[in-house]
């Protein structure tokens, strides 16, 4: 059991609250769905200068073929660039690639 004590400054009150247990269980907690070092592609729009500086002082590598910047799944969470991740396209496909208004636009791959 927990007692917890919240407070309101303005209406100058206090609450007690109590959290009970009900249950106890094993727990594994989830496996991350990259590995730390597992290579994969963001796209960074051009005019986003501190954004591509961040992910270069990060090791990031350009791929000028796939028009997206390229590095560890681990640097790009401490980034918090994880919703810049795009996923590889196969051979033919079309890419979306992030203009600079914030926007995707579709081009094929080359």
């Amino acid at each position: 059991m927990w007692v917890r004590y919240r407070d309101d400054a303005t209406k100058k009150q206090r609450w007690k609250t109590v959290e009970l247990i009900v249950e106890k269980s094993a727990w594994e907690p989830p496996t991350p769905k990259q590995a730390e070092d597992a290579v994969v592609a963001i796209q960074v729009a051009a005019q986003e200068r501190e954004v591509r500086q961040q992910v270069k002082a990060a090791g990031g590598k350009w791929n000028p073929r796939d028009v997206v910047w390229e590095l560890p799944y681990g640097q790009v969470v401490a980034l918090g660039l994880t919703a810049r991740i795009v996923p590889r396209a196969a051979t033919g496909e079309r890419t979306a690639h992030l203009q600079g208004d914030g926007t995707a636009s579709a081009v094929p791959s080359t």
